[in-house]
């Protein structure tokens, strides 16, 4: 304002647009600032003026803003798409952004028009800015160069950019005088679209160009179809419009406080909304509320309703992608299948992720893509899945499928409904629905019923699974004795049962009533019932190895490794009782049992005798492996003697006893030239030299410290042999002449020890020892000649012998004194000639390398007298072996099982103290 004088001082009220004046004259005033809204507005972007000289630009979506400083009064904004133009006192600045991205928010200067205007409206486009100034359009390029103009008939009161291609925008404009005018950039002409009573205050366009909202000077709300210039429909209490630019059906308008949204021909939504809309994208709304721009959120949830209503499920979902709740999808998506409309509640349940409901409609899909096309079926499972199940059933019924209908109540446990739904007289319906309803009462915790229920369906399986479970024998018993022989399955099953709560004699039962020879066995093996088991298999022999390997493993696992390997044997499992014996003999070995592991390599040696007799293929290997073993088993058995006398304190043999025994096993060594496991040469050699010192052997007493001077001696028996080592050598260079034997074929006088083997040095006939002295027994053996069989052998034995006397060179003297002598008659006799086996003990060459034994022929064998001659009578494929006594007063007894010879007295003690043969453990009563 202006004052008489002059004005001395001014001041602005804090915080308020308000200014207060001091002038010379002593006038004081006060005046109120008024500034008009300087801004611009397209699409999402909104651009005013702040502190007068800056122009803030802002992201409605993303919240972002950026100053523009202007440094001058800022007079108008225009702002389009990718340019900005601010109209300063003497020039307009054009702005562009740096890239074509949607988001980029920085500007640069473009173009400078540096010239003064005066407008009330500025518009940009993209070539282009437009001066409105009262009823006069201008179109200046931005060089400032006017490119067109247009004259209005009225005042210009409103005027919108609408977009299109660049240099050819369309600008919609309303007059004063009510008319709506479209102008094209490069267009000289005005085109009119339409023609109202009322001034224009607010206009907008809908996505399609289809449809024009106005807004007149009465505040009314009026929409006109672009095309046919026909009020569509009309609303009060507006102030501002805009269309949504993604929905081509919905608009929205203010005016009171209100906000009004509009959905197609569909009543209007309002909420409280402070200020004037001025766009709406999406479920977004632009209002401007004095000098700020926000975004708002509108959920579009009211007119989806809307359109719901009117089963216009498409539509609904179109308005629903623009923004709306979770429980809004739900609702749309339910109402749509309900609707049957499948294309847009599969999209729904996708946006809400519900997978079980997308299964249904894709079986669905599935179904009509079969043919299938009762849509009541289709909305029957529908209704089915969103839990109205009694309509759901009543569908079913009208559409004749009540199976479904008695299916769905039987897996929701109502079978009171589901009998509503059987078919009339079908058994199998009525037996399936006890069936479901057993299963229910299993699974509710009431066995019984359900065991109950499945026998009256006739599920006995799952009846009996239940009662087997339970332990309910009585039940169990009753329902197996029920069941014909016929039905196998649910007998096993019962079987099964019983074996489970360990009552054998109900399970063999069951089992015999179904025939099931097998099972049986295989009952009686499990639980160890051997002696039900063996008669079984004498009425069954085909269950002969079923029944003996398992009871073979059986044993072995108890300890009863020899009845085991029997057992095996007896099963035809060769292969098994051989195995088991080996880790037997090889355990007994480790363990220092020699005794164990000579009995062990015995039974082997029978076994591998015992193959090759059945078996010709392997007939040689087996005769290898049975010597082997044989002679294993002798040299263990007699270490077993040794091991206990170096080990232990105390023995029970006699001097002489283990002197022999020792011989025994170092001549065994000497001929095998690898010591067998576990037997010691160090044991064997100390044991030797102690006892050969004992009895007078000083010489095999020296051989033997000698020996064990080259081998490494454990530190227990170092002391005592460097001990003997030393006081042998005070002992004669010989041994005594009682210790060394006798061969009885050739009479020769051996050395105690033959570096040749355990034979005559001179005749080579092999000594035969007495497996518990282990003293030479007077025993010479004999062949049969050639074409002598052993049977033929065995009757010429037991024919009478001649009655011709049979001399004996061996005489006997009486006693004299206390001295009893005996000796050997060499002198010619012509009597010689009556043993004709006697004659024969001389066919051998003198000093020969080669060993001849004795032959015997008819009538040799005719002569000999049965008492005298010990045969071992092996089992085929190996010959007997025959043996005569050189002293029939020399009691000797052979064992009929291992074919070993003993003294009578030795073996008489030794099977009464034990009560078997030492060497084979044949029991006497055996």
């Amino acid at each position: 304002g202006e004052q008489q004088s002059w004005v001395w001082t001014c001041r602005v009220r804090p915080d308020q647009n308000f200014v207060a004046i001091g002038c010379q004259d002593g006038t004081i005033a006060y005046y109120q600032l008024i500034f008009s809204t300087v801004h611009g507005l397209y699409k999402d972007r909104y651009a005013y003026r702040e502190n007068m000289t800056d122009v803030i630009v802002q992201h409605l979506l993303t919240e972002q803003k950026v100053k523009i400083k202007c440094r001058d009064l800022v007079k108008k904004i225009a702002i389009y798409k990718h340019r900005l133009a601010v109209q300063l006192p003497e020039k307009i600045i054009i702005y562009e952004l740096y890239s074509d991205d949607s988001s980029d928010m920085h500007y640069r200067v473009k173009e400078k028009i540096s010239k003064k205007f005066e407008c009330n409206l500025l518009v940009v486009t993209s070539n282009n800015i437009i001066l409105c100034q009262e009823r006069r359009l201008q179109c200046l390029s931005f060089q400032g160069v006017k490119e067109r103009e247009w004259v209005m008939e009225s005042l210009i009161r409103y005027i919108k950019v609408i977009g299109g291609p660049p240099a050819r925008e369309g600008l919609l404009v309303g007059l004063k005088n009510g008319q709506v005018m479209k102008i094209f950039v490069d267009n000289p002409f005005p085109i009119l679209l339409l023609k109202q009573n009322t001034s224009i205050r607010c206009l907008d366009m809908s996505a399609s160009r289809n449809k024009l909202a106005v807004v007149d000077e009465n505040n009314t709300c009026l929409v006109y179809d672009v095309n046919s210039k026909e009020l569509l429909f009309q609303e009060p209490n507006a102030n501002s419009v805009a269309w949504n630019t993604q929905e081509e059906e919905m608009l929205c308008f203010s005016g009171g406080g209100v906000l009004n949204i509009k959905a197609g021909n569909f009543p209007v939504h309002q909420q409280k909304m402070q200020g004037f809309v001025v766009g709406y994208c999406g479920s977004k709304i632009f209002c401007l509320h004095v000098y700020s721009m926000t975004a708002i959120d509108v959920p579009q949830s009211a007119p989806m309703y809307q359109y719901l209503e009117k089963k216009l499920y498409k539509d609904a979902y179109r308005i629903g992608c623009l923004g709306v709740t979770d429980l809004d999808w739900q609702h749309l998506a339910h109402e749509a299948l309900e609707g049957l409309d499948f294309e847009t509640a599969k999209k729904a349940f996708i946006r809400t992720r519900d997978l079980r409901y997308l299964e249904l409609i894709y079986s669905i899909e599935d179904r009509i893509k079969r043919g299938e096309g009762d849509d009541q079926q289709f909305l029957a499972d529908v209704y089915a899945y969103q839990g109205k199940f009694h309509e759901a059933a009543k569908l079913y019924k009208r559409s004749g499928n009540e199976s479904k209908a008695m299916n769905m109540y039987t897996d929701l446990r109502m079978f009171e409904y589901a009998k509503d739904y059987v078919g009339t007289g079908d058994p199998k319906d009525q037996r399936h629905l006890i069936t479901k309803q057993a299963e229910w009462a299993k699974n509710i915790n009431e066995p019984k019923a359900a065991a109950e229920m499945y026998l009256s369906a006739g599920e006995h399986v799952k009846a009996i699974e239940i009662i087997g479970d339970h332990g309910w024998l009585e039940m169990l018993i009753d329902v197996a004795r029920r069941l014909d022989k016929a039905e196998r399955e649910p007998l096993s099953r019962c079987a099964h049962y019983f074996k489970q709560l360990e009552h054998w004699a109900y399970a063999a039962e069951t089992y015999a009533k179904m025939g099931d020879t097998k099972a049986l066995v295989t009952l009686h093996v499990d639980t160890r019932h051997w002696d039900e088991a063996f008669a079984l298999v004498e009425r069954h022999p085909e269950f002969k190895d079923d029944v003996y390997v398992s009871y073979a493993q059986w044993l072995a696992e108890n300890d009863r490794f020899e009845e085991a390997q029997k057992a095996f044997h007896r099963a035809g499992r060769q292969q098994d009782a051989v195995k088991v014996l080996e880790q037997l003999t090889h355990n007994a070995v480790r363990e220092n049992r020699f005794q164990d592991a000579g009995y062990y390599y015995w039974m082997l040696s029978m076994q591998c005798l015992e193959i090759s007799g059945a078996d010709s293929d392997q007939q040689q290997e087996m005769l290898e492996k049975f010597h082997r073993f044989q002679k294993l088993a002798e040299n263990y058995y007699a270490y077993h003697s040794i091991q206990r006398y170096t080990d232990e304190p105390f023995t029970s043999h006699l001097p002489e006893a283990l002197f022999n025994i020792c011989r025994f096993v170092l001549h065994a060594m000497q001929e095998d030239k690898e010591i067998p496991p576990g037997i010691s040469k160090v044991a064997t050699l100390h044991a030797l030299a102690k006892q050969s010192r004992t009895l007078g052997g000083y010489k095999l007493a020296r051989y033997a410290f000698e020996k064990l001077q080259s081998l490494k001696v454990p530190a227990r028996f170092q002391e005592s042999i460097d001990l003997g080592s030393i006081t042998i050598r005070s002992k004669p260079f010989h041994d005594s002449e009682d210790l060394l034997p006798m061969c009885y074929r050739c009479s020769t006088t051996n050395p105690l020890l033959n570096n040749q083997g355990n034979h005559c040095i001179n005749c080579r006939q092999p000594f035969v020892h007495s497996f518990s002295s282990f003293e030479v027994l007077p025993l010479v053996e004999f062949v049969l000649e050639e074409g002598i069989s052993d049977e033929e052998a065995l009757q010429l034995l037991d024919q009478e012998p001649s009655a011709k006397k049979v001399k004996d060179k061996w005489k006997e003297n009486k006693m004299v004194g206390d001295i009893q002598s005996m000796r050997f008659d060499d002198e010619p006799d012509d009597l010689e000639n009556d043993d004709p086996f006697t004659s024969r003990l001389m066919s051998f060459e003198q000093g020969g390398s080669d060993f001849t034994p004795v032959v015997v022929n008819r009538s040799v064998l005719q002569a000999i007298n049965r008492t005298e001659v010990f045969i071992k009578r092996w089992p085929k494929p190996l010959q007997y072996q025959y043996y005569r006594s050189l002293l029939p007063d020399v009691s000797i007894v052979m064992c009929d099982s291992c074919w070993q010879l003993f003294h009578l007295d030795d073996y008489e003690l030794l099977v009464l103290q034990k009560g078997y043969c030492p060497f084979c453990r044949k029991a006497t009563d055996e």
